[in-house]
């Protein structure tokens, strides 16, 4: 049975070929251009150094905002009966936690009703596009919508019932007016919400009561029957009652009027509960009505108007840091653009059988030859090599030095070889004229055997 080889291609074993990455030839290529990395990075330095002092400066004016929602003037929110309404415990734990949300707070700071004050007040108009350019709403006061999207922000502190303020300006005096203008039209929005509820829970509380009296005055107007001491008077008549029919006739009588007498007394009591109950709510609903311009909100950090030096933006320390990065990506860029366009040799530009130094590999080169000296081997110079590299390579009758040149009689020098060497020094070697050898001999299938730099 005839016995087949299988030849397995993992395309794998390529990749990792490919991927082969000589450390070497890149820390060369980049201590070649250290002075170019030098100029480029301090270059880059010195710029965001000197954005710090010549950009325009930016200052964050911010407040700390403690909405003490348990501290709401508002009745529904202070009304110890709603306590009950709610459950004693869970209502009280509700009322003096203020809920955790903060959410219809941060929707009222930021609506058109404090906003569009603010606006007013601090005169924030639409300016030129790009400082230059004017529109047709240049002039124009700004929208709460554009406001809020230039420098303001409202952040609710994770697990807290503060709230912080920061607005960003390059007038630091603008940051802070804005600041304190929100804060003093959000105060005064509580407590004109505060006013119309505690009024209106004052009307409708008033207006019951009002009727309660009324029906309590028609209860006891209309108060009849036998009241129950007097039924106690009555034991002779409840004796003769087993004797005479018409005894039993007046004591059922009796009975009536007391069981009527029943009926009056639960009605009035019931009444006079409910007014007792609602005159209790009506002096809380007053109570509410005069606390309702009070605010629930503790400034916990008021603004302040900041110094010349506390700017927001730009830092010193921010910069470098920013200069440092961006000092280094530039260099690399600088690098690999230089590599690439460069007009003498670079290291970028070699293959990867490399001798770095003659001088230092020279055994290395050596047993390069030794292994091929039955091989005509050809040595490209572009550069002269040292009379000494000359002395030690008479040993091998095997090599052919030929001058780079792109003529007749290069090629004809190299014809009869299958491996050639490359002698060349970079940063002095035309980058040009040996990228044109190394398309020709790879178009004549010449193998390049090592590149060596002297």
């Amino acid at each position: 049975m005839e016995q087949q080889n299988l030849n397995y291609y993992c395309p794998q074993d390529e990749l990792d070929e490919e991927l082969t990455i000589d450390l070497k030839k890149i820390a060369l290529a980049i201590w070649s251009r250290k002075e170019l990395i030098i100029k480029v990075f301090v270059s880059v330095l010195v710029f965001f150094i000197l954005m710090t002092f010549i950009s325009a400066k930016k200052y964050v004016v911010d407040a700390d905002l403690y909405i003490n929602k348990s501290n709401n003037s508002n009745f529904v929110d202070l009304n110890p009966y709603a306590i009950a309404e709610l459950g004693a415990a869970g209502g009280m734990a509700a009322l003096m936690s203020g809920g955790g949300n903060l959410t219809n707070e941060l929707e009222l700071m930021q609506s058109p009703l404090v906003i569009d004050k603010v606006i007013k007040e601090n005169d924030l108009r639409f300016k030129k596009l790009f400082g230059i350019f004017p529109t047709v709403k240049t002039g124009q006061l700004l929208t709460t919508e554009k406001f809020l999207k230039k420098g303001i922000s409202f952040e609710n502190k994770k697990g807290t019932n503060v709230v912080t303020i920061s607005y960003k300006s390059k007038d630091k005096e603008l940051a802070y007016n804005v600041v304190s203008s929100i804060i003093t039209n959000y105060v005064q929005l509580q407590k004109e919400l505060n006013a119309q509820k505690s009024k209106s829970d004052k009307r409708v509380i008033e207006k019951s009561y009002n009727q309660a009296k009324e029906d309590l005055k028609k209860s006891v107007d209309n108060v009849s029957g036998l009241p129950e001491q007097a039924f106690m008077q009555t034991a002779n008549i409840s004796a003769m009652s087993a004797f005479s029919s018409s005894a039993q006739s007046a004591m059922g009588q009796l009975r009536g009027q007391l069981i009527e007498g029943h009926k009056s007394k639960f009605a009035v009591t019931e009444e006079a509960a409910k007014v007792a109950e609602l005159s209790k709510r009506l002096e809380w609903a007053k109570l509410v009505e005069e606390m309702s311009d009070s605010s629930k909100v503790v400034v916990l950090k008021a603004p302040r108007i900041l110094k010349d030096y506390e700017q927001a933006s730009p830092k010193l320390f921010t910069n470098i840091i920013l200069g440092v990065v961006f000092g280094v990506i530039a260099s690399l860029i600088a690098v690999i653009f230089k590599e690439v366009t460069d007009k003498k040799l670079a290291y970028s530009m070699l293959g990867d059988n490399i001798i770095y130094s003659l001088e230092k590999d020279f055994i290395d080169f050596k047993r390069a030859l030794l292994i091929n000296q039955n091989k005509n081997i050809s040595l490209i110079m572009f550069e002269q090599l040292s009379q000494n590299v000359v002395e030690r390579l008479k040993e091998f009758n095997n090599l052919n030095l030929v001058q780079a040149d792109i003529s007749n009689d290069f090629v004809r020098n190299i014809e009869n070889s299958n491996d050639v060497v490359i002698f060349a020094k970079v940063n002095q070697t035309d980058a040009e004229l040996y990228k044109q050898i190394r398309q020709m001999l790879k178009e004549m299938n010449k193998n390049i055997l090592r590149e060596v730099l002297i």
